[in-house]
């Protein structure tokens, strides 16, 4: 599978390459030895039915996306446990196309559905995951990997549990026309929480909106917020993982994450929908 710019996306498949994944999550995420995922761990996944694709420059490998095979709800599922991308191959869409690829060897597995975690803070994340693949979220988990001091997870370790139902017309319609957020879904999002204009968060009780379609916003930019005021950052982990456990504990489901276009610095928004009104 072709990627841009002579960008090779294929299965890992040679040892050396195994290593270059090591290697790469080192880089990516300044990962100590003991938290890398080793070269025996993914051969064995890989060979047992997972997924691990890179992108490859020549030879080198600039990018790679890892699943192993799960179980959510009874039902055999991919779950995505890593992405990464070389620091100056970002803003290429690599992020994309390795989804994608991934994307078409589960279901060439005969597997329709997959998983993965992701930081709810982190805005370009959470656009990929809803608006460009049409993910959808129910569940939210505080510190999933235990809390953490490290310089990687200074707010801890808070995720949303993402579905990526591969099939399902609403992934099949972001897909193949990538399909922009429609205004009308956002525009009847009541607040939950917003961003003040000192760039505080505030939060409304779910009592006093009608509660059909609410909105959670985020800042556009959580790693320079970290770097210029840790106490604010870590007000908006607060304040955001009362809302989305709120929210979600009594039958919303995130649907959608919208973004100023070429203004990290605004605000995103999470649209969550009851899903009552859904069904």
């Amino acid at each position: 599978m072709k990627g841009p710019r002579n960008i090779l996306i294929r299965e890992i498949e040679y040892i050396a390459e195994y290593r270059a994944v090591e290697e790469l999550q080192k880089e990516a995420w300044g990962f100590k030895d003991r938290d890398v995922v080793p070269l025996n761990q993914l051969l064995a996944a890989r060979v047992a039915g997972g997924v691990l694709i890179g992108a490859f420059e020549g030879l080198e490998l600039v990018g790679f996306v890892y699943g192993f095979l799960g179980l959510d709800h009874g039902c055999t599922v991919m779950h995505s446990h890593m992405l990464a991308v070389k620091q100056r191959y970002r803003g290429r869409k690599l992020g994309y196309q390795l989804k994608l690829a991934q994307r078409q060897r589960t279901l060439k597995l005969g597997i329709e559905e997959v998983t993965w975690t992701f930081d709810p803070l982190q805005s370009l994340n959470a656009y990929l995951n809803f608006q460009k693949l049409g993910v959808i979220a129910d569940r939210y988990e505080v510190d999933f990997y235990g809390p953490s001091s490290s310089s990687l997870h200074q707010l801890g370790t808070d995720r949303l549990w993402v579905n990526w139902k591969l099939n399902s017309q609403r992934v099949k319609r972001r897909l193949e026309q990538s399909a922009e957020l429609p205004s009308s879904k956002l525009g009847k999002a009541e607040p939950l929480v917003r961003c003040l204009e000192d760039g505080s968060p505030a939060k409304t009780s779910l009592d006093a909106t009608s509660g059909v379609v609410i909105a959670i916003e985020i800042p556009g930019d959580i790693d320079k917020l970290q770097n210029e005021d840790m106490e604010l950052a870590r007000r908006w982990r607060g304040v955001t993982r009362e809302a989305f456990l709120e929210a979600l504990r009594i039958g919303y489901r995130v649907e959608e994450f919208s973004r100023p276009k070429g203004k990290n610095q605004l605000p995103g928004t999470y649209v969550l929908v009851r899903m009552s009104e859904l069904a």
